[in-house]
């Protein structure tokens, strides 16, 4: 698997649940991620989902994706166009979902990641290099393990077992 991302850093803080993702009150009238998308990150900015630019970044502190394990979270980031989330740790559930829908989920240290920060992102045979362009500084990040690295090379689950069958 050979990925590369550019995109500007939009910057979380820490323990960023399922619900603020998406609130809710908002899943009550659908789950359709095109249409949530509108609402993503409402409760901690308002116009978050309003400023996203195609190849935006979600770069967060500890502990993000906590709270309920739905699924809609991870798909109404990538329905914004937003491809990886990089955090210094995730709830492994919301880990797992975004491996499962085809989101990148990137452990490092972000704590040198500002605002706006330009980044750029390769993803190859489970390794990641991640270079923060606007400080021209390189970051650590873990490796994807190989099972999840064909999964999200595939799109996601759902593409990777239509590929490949399930295991036995």
């Amino acid at each position: 698997m050979e990925i590369h991302l550019a995109g500007r850093a939009r910057k979380l803080g820490d323990d960023i649940n399922t619900d603020y993702i998406i609130a809710s009150t908002r899943k009550r009238d659908t789950l359709d991620e095109q249409v949530l998308k509108r609402y993503l990150l409402e409760t901690v900015d308002p116009n978050f989902a309003a400023s996203v630019q195609p190849g935006d970044l979600i770069v967060a502190g500890r502990n993000f994706g906590c709270g309920s394990a739905m699924e809609v979270a991870a798909t109404v980031i990538l329905a914004a166009g937003i491809r990886a989330v990089l955090a210094e740790t995730f709830n492994r559930t919301f880990y797992r979902n975004a491996v499962n829908n085809g989101l990148i989920p990137i452990e490092c240290d972000t704590s040198a990641i500002d605002e706006s920060d330009r980044l750029s992102i390769e993803v190859a045979n489970g390794k990641i290099g991640v270079r923060n362009l606007t400080s021209s500084q390189s970051l650590v990040a873990h490796r994807i393990p190989p099972l999840m690295t064909e999964i999200l090379d595939s799109g996601g689950l759902v593409p990777f077992v239509r590929e490949h069958g399930l295991p036995r």
